[in-house]
């Protein structure tokens, strides 16, 4: 489905004021209790479930347009627009009190994120981008991805557990990781999948590995390193789509080594 760029800012506007309206709730939230468990031993806080209700609301009465929700589900993704929530980006962090965690809101058109917005309400810093123009944080434009080196990044790469046996298990990610610490200035591990690729769109982190696959953990962001001139492929090297298994997020040229290292590790089933 088309949109074009007047529409894209409207909608850009509108959902960046929801998110602004949900940012008190969400700060006043913060070390909330575990409300809901979920698969293995995550867990969603009363906070996530009531910040899904009220974006989810707001949006569907500005816009009209379906919402495809972390806790509630809702629009299918392969809907011609639906927006993709997702009210607590680290969780865990968010309950245990670290500030790193986030608001992640996409838009959806035919599969490919057309808006990107990330709210970081404990950092004031809302990085917002639609298709087509430059990635801003608080409102200004912030400069394109400039092509750099591995050696000269930081990479920020997703939580594991060493005996997970689940899509990526816990040995070849330490594989990944052990070879990525070979090149890379510094790694780090925040715990927020959202947050991560935020900073590769602002130039922060030169590269983010996420292991998971969840589409609202990548909408956001994937609009938005795209709009910086970044690239954002599976860890296959495959190209990023809402049915992805992974993410590998780069500037360029920190992408292609990225990919070198990774693939480096073998199958994943190798470590089973």
């Amino acid at each position: 489905m088309t949109v074009d760029a007047r529409q894209l800012a409207e909608l850009l506007t509108i959902a960046a004021g929801v998110l602004d309206g949900a940012a008190g709730q969400f700060i006043a939230g913060h070390r909330a209790d575990s409300a809901v468990a979920k698969k293995g031993n995550d867990f969603a806080t009363e906070v996530d479930l009531a910040i899904e209700r009220r974006v989810v609301a707001e949006l569907q009465r500005l816009t009209g347009i379906g919402v495809h929700g972390e806790e509630f589900g809702g629009e299918p993704v392969d809907s011609e627009l639906v927006w993709v929530l997702d009210p607590i980006d680290g969780t865990f962090n968010y309950a245990a009190g670290l500030p790193t965690a986030a608001m992640l809101l996409g838009l959806l058109a035919d599969g490919e994120p057309v808006l990107g917005l990330t709210w970081l309400p404990f950092t004031d810093q809302r990085y917002t981008a639609m298709v087509g123009e430059r990635v801003h944080c608080n409102g200004e434009p912030l400069d394109p991805l400039e092509r750099t080196e591995l050696a000269d990044s930081v990479v920020a790469v997703g939580t594991f557990n060493i005996d997970s046996r689940g899509r990526y298990p816990g040995r070849y990610r330490a594989e990944v990781l052990a070879n990525l610490s070979r090149e890379c200035s510094r790694l780090r591990m925040h715990g927020a999948t959202g947050i991560d690729l935020a900073y590769v769109a602002a130039g922060i982190l030169g590269g983010a590995i996420s292991f998971g696959h969840h589409i609202w953990d990548h909408a956001a962001g994937v609009a938005l390193i795209r709009a910086a001139g970044g690239v954002v492929t599976d860890l296959s090297g495959a190209p990023w789509t809402t049915s992805a298994p992974s993410a590998l997020a780069a500037a360029p040229g920190v992408h292609a080594t990225m990919l070198e290292l990774v693939l480096a590790a073998g199958d994943p089933e190798d470590y089973r």
